[in-house]
């Protein structure tokens, strides 16, 4: 199994070096080169399985020679033994064919953790067996830092650093990143949004000098391996709901497009899906350009759900790559043109082929409070104000087909917002009930590139 870049001049790597690597050099995003697929029988034959199972057969054939069978069913068992529900991603029913499918049940209380548990274990196992050391840096919008920190804290052979947006996530997300103890992580509190924290990011991976100065390493959505850890759950919940003898649809939350382009694979190795929707809230540039075809950058507008106040949608390159017929040259002109005048006309003929992939739609910040508001009272569901984006765009696209929704966080990660929706506050789960007693281990930085890198330098050096 080989993996080559969007951009289409860095090297083809194997799966362990496309995960250790995160960006290509080129700038780009890894893919397989080809999408191993799954006969019916093979997808007939996951329904009664655990999860962890359900993981290692959907994944098994992305990895190639990097792991023994033994070794990755190791891996998977370690990586998801820590969650507080037998099923891992257990479906509960909203209403006649809409489901949800939750995913919050890790040990930070996101779907972040179903990727981040595993890519943790992941470069553990690889790393023991080099005798090498990484040093991961990572943007997030609010979920992804605190998953993994949660997942590489302690570890010997790995320095974490994560970059958040100052002020623009929730007190819980924040205090999830700072309350972390071991000296190998460090929080990181930007000035700006978290498309600085993700530019930053992207600038420390193309300063080749730094990043093989601290052998720099990147656990975001642009690594190949979260991308595949999530492809798992689309299974087991179709399977669940009678697949493949059955279509099923999706109803993604997503800002960044990482989660929903996990869906895409699990289409294209052969799980019947009707619909793939995209759930945006009002900062919308997902359904902007499926919609109308520019993809156009206009600033971020905090939000309720801030894990989605996104505007360049990392991910969203890897759909490109294959609408645009996986033309490398062609994704680093557009690239290219997102970076210098802030957005893209996307061709008609890889709109139509968008379009035939995914469906889209956008929720408000009323609509997002009044779907909470609703889902508790009518449904028996407390929602996260992302769940809640995911669950209005989903009924406006239901039909004869079953909908799953994915929960992607437990509403007490953003008690304030259920609060003022349902008037009820969604307690913390007692393994956390005294995180807001912890002492807090943070660093303000600036929106500045070299500051970044003395910092991190200075750190690793320490």
């Amino acid at each position: 199994m080989r993996y080559v870049s969007t951009r289409g001049s860095a090297p083809d790597l194997s799966f362990e070096e496309a995960m250790l690597t995160g960006l290509a050099r080129d700038g780009g995003l890894y893919v397989p080169a080809e999408i191993p697929t799954m006969s019916t029988g093979d997808i007939a034959a996951l329904a009664g399985q655990s999860y962890e199972e359900i993981a290692f057969r959907v994944m098994r054939p992305f990895i190639g020679d990097a792991f023994t069978d033994e070794e990755f069913s190791d891996i998977i068992s370690r990586a998801y033994a820590g969650f507080g529900h037998a099923a891992r991603a257990p479906l509960v029913q909203l209403a006649p064919n809409h489901f949800l499918l939750e995913l919050f049940h890790g040990p930070t209380l996101a779907f972040k953790d179903f990727a981040m548990q595993l890519i943790g274990q992941l470069f553990q196992a690889s790393l023991t067996r080099s005798g090498k050391h990484v040093t991961i840096v990572g943007a997030t919008s609010g979920d992804t830092g605190s998953a993994a920190m949660e997942a590489f804290r302690g570890l010997d052979a790995v320095d974490v650093f994560i970059l958040f947006p100052h002020g623009r996530v929730s007190e819980v997300q924040r205090r999830q990143m700072t309350t972390v103890a071991e000296a190998n992580t460090h929080a990181l509190a930007l000035t700006g949004d978290f498309d600085d924290c993700q530019g930053k990011l992207k600038d420390m991976f193309n300063d080749h000098s730094f990043r093989d100065d601290v052998r720099l390493a990147g656990v975001n959505s642009i690594n190949w391996a979260r991308v595949l850890a999530q492809v798992v759950y689309y299974f087991s919940s179709a399977v669940s709901l009678g697949a493949p003898h059955r279509e099923v649809s999706f109803t993604v939350p997503t800002g960044n497009f990482g989660d929903i382009f996990a869906g895409y694979i699990a289409r294209r190795m052969g799980l019947p899906i009707k619909q793939l929707v995209v759930a945006t809230n009002q900062n919308d540039i997902l359904h902007r350009a499926i919609s109308g075809g520019a993809y156009t950058t206009t600033g971020v507008t905090p939000s309720i759900s801030p894990s989605m106040d996104i505007q360049v949608s990392s991910n969203f390159e890897r759909v490109l790559f294959d609408v645009y017929d996986r033309e490398g040259a062609a994704i680093a002109q557009l690239m290219d043109e997102l970076k210098g005048q802030g957005g893209f006309k996307i061709s008609q003929g890889a709109l139509d082929r968008l379009r035939d992939l995914f469906a889209s739609g956008r929720c408000s910040e009323e609509e997002t409070l009044a779907m909470i508001a609703r889902a508790n009272k009518e449904m028996g569901e407390l929602l996260c104000p992302h769940s809640s984006v995911g669950v209005h765009v989903a009924q406006e696209h239901l039909g004869g087909t079953p909908m799953i929704t994915l929960a992607t966080a437990h509403p007490a990660k953003f008690p304030e917002a259920v609060e003022q929706a349902s008037g009820v506050l969604p307690p913390l789960p007692e393994r956390m009930s005294d995180l807001f007693d912890r002492p807090e281990r943070v660093t303000r930085v600036e929106n500045d590139l070299g500051h970044l890198q003395e910092l991190i330098r200075g750190r690793l050096a320490a």
